[in-house]
Parts: C-alpha cells; sequence; structure tokens
C-alpha cells in the first residue's frame, strides 16, 4: 500500500548536486555512480532526491541527462530519483547572482535549448531554475511549465514587477532563497525582500548552517509559513569528504573543518557538504517548528511542490525523531 504524502517517510531533496566523489555536472558519470549516491543518501535519511546539473557545456548536458534518464528506467532509482533538477543555464551571468556556475556556460533563456535538453533527458526534467529578468526567460517559463516541469528563480537580479510576471507565467518557488544573489544588494528594493513579498513564491532554503543566518531562516519562516517552506542541502561532490583543498565544480575551493566550502578567490559558497539530515537538525535546533512541522518541510511540501500525490518510501531506511533531533534507524 502507498503512503500518502503527510505519512513521513524520510526526507525529499530538490537539490543534490553531487555526493561523496560523485558530481553530476562532470564527465565520467555512471549509473553505478548513480546508484552508489542513492545508496549512500538513503543511509543518511534521504529517502528520494532530484540529482541537478549546474549550469554545464553541451557537451556534459549531451553526456549526462541520457545517463541519468536511463537510471530512472530502474526499479531501485526510479522509487528515489524524483526526476532531474537543471539548475541553470538559463540563470544571470553577472558575478554574484550566478554564484559559483561558470559564466562561459551561462544562455539566454531559449525554448528551442529547453526541449533539446528534454529530449537528451527524456522529458524527466522535473525542476528548472531560471533568472526571470533575462530577455525571453518569461517566454521559456510559460513553455517549461506547460511541459510539466517546476520552474523556480534563482541565480537572478529581478525586480518585483519581473518576479510578479514570472510568477504570473508559472514559476512556483524561490531556488535557495538569500544565496545565489549578489553579496551587495540596495536597502530597497532588492530580490530578497521581493521574493519574501510575492505571496505565490515557496521558499526553498539551504539550512546547513552556513548559506543561511539563523535570523534570516526565522524571518522566511513568519512570512511564508510552514506551507510554503522547503529546505534543500544543495549538497555537492565534497559531502562526506575531510575537510582540505579541493577541486569542485571546476574552481579551487576549501572546505573547513566546521563543513563550509567556499572559493577564496571569488569569495563565495560552493554548494554544501551537508545532507538532509543536517539540514533538517540544524533547523530543528532553532526550536521554531514542531516535529509535524519539521517533517512537512523535510518530506511532504517538495513532494506537493512536484506534484506527487503517493509516495512509496523505501523500507530499509526510517527516519525516527529522538532527542529533540533526528536520527536514521536502519531496519
Amino acid at each position: 500500500m502507498k503512503k500518502r504524502n503527510d505519512q513521513f517517510g524520510g526526507f525529499v531533496d530538490l537539490q543534490v548536486n553531487g555526493f561523496l566523489g560523485v558530481d553530476f555536472s562532470s564527465f565520467g558519470l555512471t549509473a553505478t555512480k548513480i546508484r552508489d549516491v542513492t545508496r549512500e543518501l538513503q543511509k543518511r535519511g534521504t529517502v528520494a532526491y532530484c540529482p541537478t546539473i549546474i549550469t554545464s557545456s553541451m557537451e556534459l548536458y549531451e553526456a549526462n541527462l541520457p545517463v541519468l534518464a536511463q537510471s530512472l528506467k530502474e526499479p531501485y532509482l526510479e522509487r528515489a530519483i524524483l526526476g532531474l533538477h537543471l539548475e541553470g543555464p538559463f540563470i544571470s551571468p553577472e558575478d554574484g547572482a550566478r554564484g559559483a556556475h561558470p559564466r562561459d556556460h551561462v544562455l539566454a533563456p531559449s525554448t528551442r535549448v529547453l526541449d533539446h535538453l528534454r529530449k537528451l533527458a527524456q522529458d524527466r526534467i522535473s525542476i528548472l531554475t531560471v533568472a526571470p529578468e533575462r530577455p525571453g526567460a518569461l517566454t521559456l517559463i510559460d513553455h517549461a511549465v506547460k511541459a510539466g516541469i517546476t520552474v523556480c528563480l534563482g541565480h537572478h537580479l529581478a525586480d518585483a514587477e519581473t518576479i510578479r510576471r514570472a510568477c504570473d507565467a508559472g514559476a512556483q518557488a524561490s531556488t535557495h532563497l538569500g544565496n545565489g544573489i549578489a553579496n551587495m544588494l540596495p536597502r530597497h528594493p532588492n530580490p530578497l525582500w521581493d521574493q519574501l513579498d510575492e505571496e505565490r513564491l515557496i521558499a526553498m532554503l539551504v539550512t546547513d548552517g552556513h548559506h543561511l543566518p539563523a535570523s534570516f531562516i526565522r524571518v522566511v519562516a513568519k512570512v511564508k509559513g510552514i506551507e510554503k517552506l522547503i529546505v534543500v542541502s544543495d549538497a555537492t561532490s565534497l559531502a562526506g569528504f575531510p575537510p582540505g583543498e579541493y577541486d569542485c565544480l571546476g574552481q579551487k575551493v576549501v572546505l573547513e573543518e566546521g563543513g563550509r566550502i567556499w572559493n577564496p578567490v571569488g569569495q563565495h559558497l560552493v554548494g554544501s557538504s551537508a545532507c538532509m539530515l543536517d539540514c533538517m537538525n540544524f533547523l530543528a535546533g532553532l526550536q521554531i517548528f514542531s516535529e509535524s512541522n519539521l517533517r512537512q518541510i523535510g518530506f511532504q511540501n517538495p513532494l506537493e511542490l512536484l506534484k506527487i500525490k503517493d509516495y512509496e518510501a523505501p523500507p530499509e531506511v526510517r527516519v525516527i525523531w529522538r532527542n529533540e533531533r533526528f536520527e536514521v534507524e536502519r531496519t
């Protein structure tokens, strides 16, 4: 019997760039690596997720999207992977808003290019992150929504009117709200206030303890409410690795003792070293949500954003609540 979305089975992560050395945005991706990532995530309480490819070359898309799409034909992976998340390439090319994404591979919004990517992915793209202020973006959003893709706004510098028009076209959420944005912003207006003010937008937050301060998370919770909050990990291939200097997403980065991954040259974060268990326990530690609220944020809300009405979690993993935090219990 399938579980209803309100029956907690573990966490659902809509933004996983990679894990334990596997990068979904690097060449050499195989079905075996995808299985390895899936098993390791499930050991840590993430029962389902969306592999995320950041802004990449067309050659990378042509290599990796078919591999990911083909893997979804396996019963084990089909249950664990809820579709693919394309974080780009239709984002802002501007420093700050672009974040760790390579400028050379940023593309102007194009329905033709999106349809090519959809074909490569065998129509298994579930989420598309775009910058709505770019010429052609609103047409792209409408096109993607009609194709059954959930559109999120991210890595952008859009003003309030553009954000409103993007929502009119069908955009539903903000990708890692508070990140993928310039370090210095006008006092007001700015994209943070305008996305908070837009009632139709669901806020996706990286609550790893590094991406956002607790005060910002509290403000978002008060403004958006439980129904419009989703936690994502933004995990990279360095998640699970020891501290040190690494190459990640095509750049030199530092993984600090506390788990923060950053680029010393660009002075920006480069994804996360956390999994959903870490993020949800950081959020639990703020003591602003009940256990049932946390389960909704980390499980039910992401499934509802993807319009998944029934989900059957794997029986091998069970996440429990003990001593005011979540733990994974192997069954």
